[in-house]
């Protein structure tokens, strides 16, 4: 055996060593008119540990002139009218939407979720586009429902665009459970159809 080939077994048996070694984390976020965000990662049994926190610190935009101002809205609300419609047009997709029920649930047995809270309110600002989008989001949170230690509510907002959430919790995971599972989600044919939808609708 050659001494690059021991170093690359040698380097991917540490690696795989390193990612079967299980993450703890408490965790803190909230999206309510700004984002918040703060989590404590513990690893190597507690020997690593280290804090993470978010804020939102956008800066209000100058004000434009009116003119320029309302053609920028009417051309940006028809691209993010245009953007909406090609996801919700492969969140159609049964076979997709499947792989995505199915990798929410092998999520949640992968993590294990501890004292979980989420409260969350969830509008597209037009009532057919949030209709739609319940009706994929209704499910999911119709299952999460029966999550053991978790308390979460989830509410559709039909008139206004609204993303505001607030959840906290605590989480134990293994990093390469979790990354085989992604990497089976984004390779499955169902995801790849839908990021060439995707793709084709941009182009």
């Amino acid at each position: 055996m050659s001494v690059v080939l021991t170093v690359v077994v040698v380097l991917t048996g540490i690696i795989t060593l390193l990612l079967v070694v299980p993450i703890e984390a408490s965790f803190r976020f909230q999206g309510i008119e700004v984002f918040k965000g703060q989590m404590t990662i513990r690893w190597l049994f507690g020997l690593v540990r280290f804090h993470v926190r978010s804020t939102d610190s956008t800066k209000p935009q100058p004000a434009e002139p009116r003119a320029t101002k309302d053609t920028a809205t009417a051309s940006d609300k028809r691209v993010r009218r245009s953007r909406r419609a090609n996801v919700l047009a492969v969140l159609r997709q049964a076979a997709f939407r499947q792989r995505v029920y199915r990798l929410f649930k092998d999520l949640v047995r992968a993590v294990q979720l501890k004292d979980l809270g989420l409260e969350m309110r969830l509008g597209l600002g037009d009532p057919a586009d949030t209709g739609r989008l319940w009706a994929i989001v209704g499910p999911l949170n119709a299952a999460a429902q029966n999550l053991s230690n978790a308390v979460i509510r989830i509410e559709p907002e039909f008139m206004d665009p609204v993303c505001e959430f607030d959840a906290h919790g605590r989480f134990f995971l293994i990093p390469l459970r979790l990354l085989a599972l992604v990497f089976a989600f984004a390779l499955s044919p169902p995801t790849i159809r839908a990021l060439r939808m995707l793709r084709a609708s941009h182009a």
